[in-house]
């Protein structure tokens, strides 16, 4: 008898097929030794049917035929030549009598589960040992460990209950809600847009999404600039001035050194409003560091104009230490990246994934930002690997001396508890020589990943701050320094790609001494105002989903739900890409800036004013949540179909009693002039991408 190996990728079945030996034979699909045979998907094989499967009827999109809420789910074989063959490989190998044992290798996540269990229902599984291989990276090491514990297929079941669900749910919110929207709204949308026909695509997280960035987009154009006045003394800096005299007879040859060193020669000091102040708690005040109004700082200044010196309240100085960061999840690392390369999450995705198949890193597709207890006990495997390069030698050197990575289950970079499936993104220490064969921005995000792991066993990095307080007739005026005093483990956070900064070393402030006088140069304003929100970029749009939770008001709900953001890791950059494809988003190429199309803003409108918990972000992070109830065990898989059924019937009914046409039309008419310069720019664009725009279906499912 045999055993049957079935991995995601044709890719991460060669690397299983490495592992478990043998001379394998190659055949069309599969490979196959003496005693085992070794096969893969691509990906999905099989989905779900789309309506008009069910009855002819739903074919044709029509309201009378809403909600659509099957008793029973079909699924087919996705219809393209490679899927369906390989299909029917996969199949006859499930079924072969010779083969006793199958191990499920498929990524170890909700949705590589989905894959098998689809691909195990439609090809009549019955009468096998299945076992579940769950692995963290693809070493050989790791494979071998994976295999031998391989657990029985029924202890995932509450797994697969989830990964079903979060399939239904999908499909329904988007089968129903963008056939009701588009059926009640479509036509008027079109007409204002001037084209033949308009779908609103709706779905449970996208749509989220598109609320998100477009609020947001709203905030900015109604923000009013608030100015504020602050009052800053300026004192003579001893040491700074003396250096500026004695390079007075070069100031003509060198105009601007000697500018610089004007500028140098005054401590600024901001005022404050503390207790004791006789404008503490003031009406007139902008926070306690300035006022509303420019004639209430003159008059402060007018008040304090008589004095030619400060005297010295007092000088403190302190130390503060800095823990390097927890490791990368997948959010983390997309906005990492973002920030530092200006690409995009699902360019991330793509990176990170090419160095997990290269053996280079762990499992991508990962919320967590820690490290289990069990490879904690074997990392030092992880940081000896890393020896091998020049950059990074040293420290690993400084590790292993110290015997850093012994301690590090007692720390707070370890922890069970905040992992469900894996655990944090980390190099694996092997693998080294495919680093010759990447590409520059793959070797980076390799090197930050790297970096990032080392970080955590080097020591703390230890600061000094200085503050100063002056006292000029009452009134209080601060100042602060901070510098480096221990780099610790910033030392490693050197990136070879960025500039290095030079660290203050040492703080002027320190000279100082309580209850000394210090000559007033002079007391002046300086006028700020206040900063609309930022707009998202891919990557942080990416961290806001992972952490939607944290933006719920209620703050009950919000301890009940958190750490359910909208989205899963394996999916957040399909969600963003969906909705640029679709062009209910656009994105700054050079600064990953996200905004809304006029489209997608009218899209938003249409949601808020008939099924408006959509775009609330505690809505689909309350459902992401109850899918994790449901993987826990804890709600069943009934019960999560009961509330999403009555959730479709309830808000399909309130849109079907609404009439409001005429006040969308007036929203998108104010969205129209902020969108003015959208179509000439958006031109080219749109020939090369509307024919593949064409061929993305609005009740297309929700990843």
């Amino acid at each position: 008898m045999k055993k049957l190996f079935i991995a995601e990728k044709p890719s991460v079945a060669e690397e299983f097929a490495r592992v478990v030996g043998g001379n394998l034979t190659r055949h069309d699909g599969y490979r196959e030794g003496e005693d085992c045979v070794v096969t893969w998907c691509f990906g999905h094989l099989v989905t779900m049917s789309y309506p008009d499967a069910y009855d002819e009827k739903y074919k044709k999109w029509r309201l009378d035929t809403l909600p659509f809420l099957p008793e029973t789910y079909r699924y087919e074989v996705i219809n393209s030549g490679s899927s369906k063959k390989q299909f029917s490989v996969v199949k006859k190998l499930l079924n072969r009598e010779d083969i006793a044992t199958i191990y499920v290798c498929t990524d170890s996540g909700r949705e590589g589960e989905y894959i098998y269990r689809l691909v195990r229902q439609m090809a009549g599984v019955h009468g096998k040992d299945e076992r579940r291989v769950w692995i963290n990276s693809q070493t050989e090491d790791e494979i071998r460990r994976g295999i031998e514990e391989a657990r029985p297929l029924s202890d995932y079941d509450h797994l697969s209950d989830a990964a079903y669900l979060r399939a239904k749910e999908d499909y329904l919110m988007g089968i129903n809600f963008s056939r009701l929207l588009t059926l009640k709204y479509g036509r008027g949308m079109a007409d204002f847009l001037h084209k033949k026909y308009c779908v609103v695509s709706v779905g449970r997280v996208m749509t989220c999404v598109l609320g998100m960035v477009t609020k947001r987009e709203r905030e900015i154009r109604n923000f009013v600039k608030t100015p504020f006045f602050k009052v800053v003394a300026q004192i003579e800096n001893e040491a700074a001035a003396t250096d500026a005299d004695g390079a007075d007879g070069q100031s003509s040859a060198r105009g601007a050194d000697a500018s610089e060193m004007e500028v140098d020669r005054f401590l600024e000091c901001e005022w404050r409003a503390v207790e004791g102040s006789g404008y503490f708690n003031s009406p007139l005040l902008y926070k306690e560091n300035g006022f509303r109004n420019e004639e209430d700082a003159r008059a402060l200044i007018t008040k304090l104009k008589g004095n030619d010196y400060a005297t010295v309240a007092s000088v403190s100085k302190r130390q503060e230490k800095k823990n390097a960061p927890l490791l990368y999840n997948l959010a983390e690392l997309q906005n990492e990246c973002s920030k530092l390369f200006k690409i995009s999450p699902d360019q991330t995705l793509a990176i990170v994934q090419e160095l997990y198949e290269k053996k280079l890193v762990t499992y991508p597709r990962t919320d967590a930002r820690v490290l289990s207890s069990a490879i904690a006990k074997e990392i030092d495997k992880n940081i000896r690997g890393l020896s091998g390069l020049s950059a990074l030698k040293p420290f690993v050197g400084d590790i292993l001396v110290s015997g850093a990575y012994k301690k590090i289950g007692k720390t707070r970079y370890v922890n069970d508890a905040q992992i469900t499936d894996h655990y944090a993104i980390i190099p694996t220490g092997e693998g080294l020589s495919a680093l010759k064969g990447l590409k520059q921005t793959q070797m980076r995000v390799y090197e930050v990943i790297a970096r990032r792991f080392l970080a955590i066993f080097l020591p703390q990095a230890v600061y000094k701050k200085a503050s100063l307080v002056l006292d000029i007739a009452g009134e209080k005026f601060f100042a602060s320094e901070r510098y480096l005093v221990e780099p610790g483990y910033l030392a490693v956070m050197d990136y070879s790609f960025t500039e290095h900064k030079e660290q203050k070393t040492g703080s002027v402030l320190e000279s100082f001494r309580k209850g000394k006088t210090v000559r007033l140069h002079d007391i002046v304003i300086r006028q700020g105002e206040t900063t609309p929100p930022k707009r998202y970029t891919t990557g942080s749009m990416i961290l806001a989903m992972e952490n939607a939770g944290n933006l719920i008001e209620d703050e009950a709900l919000r301890e009940e739900i958190s750490g359910s953001g909208i989205g899963t890791s394996a999916t957040r950059a399909e969600i963003l890409d969906k909705l640029l494809r679709i062009d209910y988003l656009r994105k700054n190429e050079k600064t990953q800036v996200l905004t809304p199309s006029l489209q997608g803003e009218m899209v938003y409108y249409v949601v808020g004013k008939s099924i408006k918990t959509m775009l609330n972000p505690e809505m689909t992070a309350g459902w992401e949540r109850g899918l994790t109830l449901v993987t826990e065990g804890k709600v069943s898989e009934a019960e999560y179909m009961k509330e999403l059924s009555g959730y479709i019937r309830k808000w399909t009914g309130k849109v079907l009693n609404l009439n409001n046409s005429y006040e969308l039309q007036q929203y998108f008419s104010y969205a129209r002039p902020f969108h003015e310069g959208e179509a000439a720019a958006g031109n080219g664009k749109r020939r090369t991408a509307k024919k593949r725009r064409s061929r993305v279906k609005a009740e297309s499912e929700d990843k």
